[in-house]
């Protein structure tokens, strides 16, 4: 709980970073486009005297510096509009069929100057409109960049956590191998000393299950082949198990359909995805509640044209729920509401279903006091 607190923290707090360095470089690049636009509306009003000039000289004048100050500009683009509305002259501007409506365009934003009887109608230059684009342009490639670094790190993260899954889980399954393997033969040699022994019968089964458990293991970070089986069954024995190993005040209920639904799948590691889910209501219930576990088969057109169906099991409880702020980790490793716990049965489950069923598994519903319901849909061909 404190770690994935401290994941949400260390995510807002560069949120609030990133937007001050957006903001922070708006703000340079607006003073310094305001700056530059000043500038020049400087150079448009000297070069409307200079336009002035001109028009006022006659031969004996020296207009050198004039047709300096006119043939300097090579950047802002500029229009003179006579009193008739005609072009005069123009500068700078690339499409000369377009002229009179650029013109227009500029006599309505007001960057005019008058001169005589002439207006001389100016617009941005370029380099002014590219420094204005610029921060925009550079906000996107920081975060792209963002983007692509937090995807390449949670990549790796999640690539070393399978590393770590992987040999944790062969390294279990390779520890429970040899006293399982023990404990099943003392069980035989038990059995035909005591035949008669009621007790035998019941350690069986626990030795049984502890070699089911040491499988599940062994095939975590395989991708074992599916076989099609039937998820009633797979439903029962989950509900004949937790019966077995829970208070009498729990209440299991199994709600199938009357047919047998028949499911590719890898039937021990999906059952432990579904004991999972139950054993995780029976702490959120605190030892007293109703567990409801239900099958469903749904059809849609799409998946009928390939007389295919999606099976669908929802696991119900009646516990304390989860609050909306953590329904997004509930599938985090290391995520529990638990004060006991290491976070990793959901995350597990939730690789069960995706990685090696193909299918999807979320939290459907909850509300805090009232329970949660868990679905996994898996796709039926």
């Amino acid at each position: 709980m404190q770690w994935t607190d401290r994941i949400r923290q260390v995510k807002i707090l560069l949120v609030v970073a990133a937007v001050l360095i957006a903001v922070a470089s708006l703000l340079v690049s607006h003073f310094l486009v305001r700056d530059l636009s000043t500038e020049e509306h400087h150079r448009m009003e000297v070069w409307a005297q200079a336009l002035h000039a001109l028009n006022a000289a006659d031969e004996n004048t020296d207009l050198s510096l004039v047709l300096n100050v006119m043939e300097g500009n090579n950047t802002i683009p500029v229009i003179v509009v006579n009193s008739e509305g005609g072009i005069d002259d123009f500068r700078n501007i690339d499409d000369t069929l377009q002229v009179a409506r650029y013109a227009r365009r500029m006599i309505q934003a007001g960057d005019t100057i008058r001169v005589d009887s002439q207006l001389v109608c100016y617009d941005e230059s370029i380099m002014l409109k590219r420094l204005q684009a610029w921060p925009y342009v550079q906000l996107g490639i920081v975060l792209i960049f963002v983007v692509v670094a937090i995807f390449a790190l949670l990549s790796s993260k999640r690539a070393e956590q399978n590393k770590v899954w992987v040999g944790l889980s062969k390294e279990t399954a390779h520890q429970l191998g040899t006293p399982v393997s023990s404990l099943m033969a003392w069980v035989e040699m038990l059995k035909e000393q005591y035949p008669d022994d009621e007790l035998l019968p019941e350690m069986d089964k626990d030795v049984r299950r502890l070699q089911l458990i040491a499988d599940r293991f062994s095939k975590i970070g395989s991708l074992p082949e599916p076989v099609e089986a039937s998820m009633n069954e797979v439903l029962q024995h989950v509900v004949e198990y937790m019966d077995r190993r829970t208070s009498s005040q729990v209440q299991m209920l199994l709600r199938v359909p009357d047919h047998d639904v028949r499911v590719k799948m890898n039937a021990s590691l999906f059952e432990w995805v579904v004991e999972n889910l139950c054993k995780n209501a029976v702490d959120a219930m605190e030892g007293h509640g109703t567990i409801t576990l239900t099958l469903t088969e749904e059809g849609s057109a799409a998946l009928s044209a390939n007389n295919s169906s999606l099976v669908v099991i929802e696991v119900q409880d009646t516990g304390k729920g989860i609050r909306k702020k953590d329904l997004g980790n509930v599938f985090i490793p290391g995520f529990t509401t638990k004060k006991r716990g290491w976070g990793l049965g959901l995350s597990l489950a939730k690789r069960i279903v995706e990685e090696y069923h193909r299918g999807h598994i979320f939290v459907k519903q909850s509300e805090v006091g009232k329970g949660t319901t868990f679905r996994i849909e898996l796709k039926n061909s």
